[in-house]
């Protein structure tokens, strides 16, 4: 980190906040594509016996809060593995809480399928103002800024043009719980026929950037927690989607749709109408 990035006792520009978090998602991201090529290992499970968490997920999430710390040693840190990093920040008067997830996509790392991020946003004062997204395996890293939009490799992404939901290829994922994800093949089920198709990557951080740059139509899923949608959703939103929840709830666990302003309505409108939000 570059000294002038230390904390000074003011709130820096997102845009120097997005620095910070670029220069600390891209050494994460090396540090876990390293791992996966020494090889997976202490593999536990978190809420089932296919939720999977790492010894990578672990350590690059210790690497990436040590980072943050080292920059900004009185903000918040909110991981997906450790949860408030110790609780720093609040008690120290910032108004900066970063939001990381070491590894998301971590079946995929499992397996060695090169699609698995590093996803990284910082709030100030509870509004995510900047977010970076790195894909481990690849090297593809989407960014954002609130207000200045959000860009890949040195372009500026606008989302897709598409208009016609019929001819739209929307993503979305599956919970870890059986039940849930019967429930979400049910809505895929009676919703394909209203779309060109559907796609299933398994990582929501790279499924909202593919969107923000128009790589997929549209996207939603239900169960996501915010260090799964906080970048991610920054990046869609800059590149001109509308993100947001069923019936003007806003994105969290019961859903996150992210679509262009003319597919946003019909596919809120079938996903409602399908219980996209219920279940387990």
């Amino acid at each position: 980190m570059r000294e002038g990035d230390v904390m000074d006792g003011t709130t820096p520009a997102p845009e120097e906040l997005l620095k910070i978090a670029v220069e600390v998602a891209r050494e994460a991201a090396e540090t876990a594509y390293r791992m996966r090529a020494e090889g997976v290992s202490a593999v536990a499970t978190k809420s089932t016996v296919t939720d999977v968490v790492t010894a990578a997920d672990r350590a690059v999430e210790r690497q990436a809060v040590a980072a943050l710390r080292a920059a900004r040693p009185a903000d918040a840190v909110l991981g997906e593995e450790y949860g408030d990093a110790d609780g720093a920040g609040l008690a120290g008067g910032s108004r900066v809480r970063w939001i990381l997830d070491p590894i998301d996509g971590t079946v995929n790392y499992l397996y060695g399928l090169p699609h698995y991020a590093v996803s990284l946003a910082v709030e100030v004062d509870g509004e995510v103002v900047a977010g970076v997204v790195r894909n481990a395996a690849t090297g593809d890293e989407w960014t954002a800024v609130r207000g200045g939009g959000a860009h890949r490799a040195g372009r500026r992404l606008g989302g897709s043009t598409e208009t016609d939901l019929g001819q739209a290829l929307v993503a979305t994922g599956f919970g870890y719980d059986p039940a849930r994800r019967a429930h979400q093949a049910g809505v895929v089920h009676r919703l394909i026929p209203y779309v060109r198709d559907i796609r299933r990557f398994g990582v929501a951080s790279i499924d909202l950037c593919l969107a923000a740059e128009g790589m997929v139509d549209a996207y939603y899923e239900k169960g996501l927690n915010l260090w799964d949608h906080a970048a991610g959703g920054l990046v869609a939103v800059e590149a001109g989607l509308r993100v947001d929840g069923l019936a003007g709830t806003g994105p969290g666990p019961d859903l996150v749709i992210a679509a262009p302003p003319a597919l946003f309505g019909p596919l809120h409108e079938h996903l409602a109408r399908l219980d996209a939000a219920g279940g387990p």
